[in-house]
């Protein structure tokens, strides 16, 4: 029969699959337990995410491992290792994997704005953020990722298309931000009909293909919902942080929360909530009105335990008849100044490290 030490021995060589380590060197193998009359073996493992496929396709190589070296019956237990165990080996390889997806040394802030619906408004604030945020310094570029809705490119005003140059996609730049998006290869607006496994295609070519250069922050407008792209960016990004995109009115919010939810269970932070059309203030009478109800920032931001970082108001950009953007705000128009204070809080905390 086995002794403790024989299966401490035994395990110690296996990967931790989510941190590419031994169990050895995170200190995985806790408990051993061993009942002689029985040729039983219980073991408690740590491991750096439990609950997952990856957990049980790691059950059955443990259980392989000791009944080959004796065991009749294997019981396991799994449990989740400490968050400084976690963070001492978890950013080797989520820079490794983001440096092989964006190929360069430097690797951008990934900053994806969701909803959980359409209409409310996320893809004027990534357009408008990513500008503000290119207003106050920083590199910037854009992924329209919202692969069936793209319309980045419409709300910028921008009609030329990338080029190619060697093997790299060379992004649109607008305002000083770099952009890609589905919109540049497809005609006439028309419709896609793609599935899922061709999206994720696309959506891998946007950032391997792509020239960025050296970016501060990359913005990646998502589908609303909680459906094969959101999936795929928060597959491809472990790092990346996020900012949900709601209108006061409850229904809203509610459907809302759960893209933050899903935000949450991948282990994606939440760097807060932005109200849109948070209300109509009057030219005449400077009185406000509250046309889609209030209060569904403020819920959205309880419910997922972050803060609102703006709300703006239903306004429109300033007229400007040489410079064609239907969707950006000017610096001076009071939503730009809106839009400029929200980009200091992401700047303050994606940079508080």
């Amino acid at each position: 029969m086995l002794t403790r030490d024989e299966v401490v021995q035994l395990l110690n060589p296996v990967i931790d699959p989510f941190l590419h380590k031994t169990l050895e060197e995170t200190s995985g193998i806790k408990e051993v337990t061993i009942k002689e009359d029985k040729q039983h073996v219980s073991v408690k493992v740590a491991i750096g995410k439990t609950n997952t496929a990856e957990q049980m396709q790691l059950q059955q190589e443990l259980v392989g491992i000791l009944k080959r070296n004796g065991a009749v019956t294997v019981g396991l237990r799994f449990e989740q290792l400490p968050n400084e165990i976690i963070q001492k080996f978890q950013p080797a390889v989520e820079n490794a994997k983001e440096k092989q997806l964006m190929g360069g040394n430097k690797q951008p802030n990934f900053l994806a704005i969701a909803s959980g619906k359409g209409g409310v408004g996320k893809s004027t604030v990534t357009v408008n953020l990513a500008i503000a945020l290119r207003r106050l310094g920083k590199k910037v570029g854009i992924i329209d990722a919202d692969i069936y809705g793209f319309s980045v490119p419409d709300m910028m005003g921008i009609e030329e298309r990338p080029i190619v140059r060697g093997e790299k996609i060379i992004p649109v730049e607008r305002f000083g931000v770099k952009v890609i998006s589905m919109g540049f290869f497809v005609e006439d607006n028309s419709p896609i009909i793609w599935r899922g496994p061709m999206l994720g295609k696309m959506l891998n070519s946007f950032f391997k293909e792509v020239e960025w250069g050296d970016l501060d922050y990359l913005l990646l407008d998502l589908p609303p919902g909680t459906g094969d792209i959101a999936m795929d960016v928060h597959e491809l990004l472990p790092s990346c942080k996020e900012i949900i995109v709601t209108t006061p009115h409850p229904t809203a919010a509610f459907v809302a929360a759960r893209a933050g939810q899903m935000a949450l269970k991948t282990e994606h932070e939440i760097l807060g909530v932005v109200e849109n059309m948070a209300y109509f203030e009057s030219k005449l009478t400077g009185e406000r009105e509250f046309v889609f109800g209030q209060g569904g920032g403020k819920k959205l931001a309880e419910v997922l335990n972050t803060k609102v970082l703006g709300q703006l108001p239903i306004q429109q950009p300033y007229e400007d008849e040489d410079v064609f953007a239907p969707s950006v705000y000017q610096e001076d128009h009071p939503n730009g100044k809106a839009y400029h204070h929200i980009a200091a809080k992401v700047i303050a905390k994606m940079e508080e490290a």
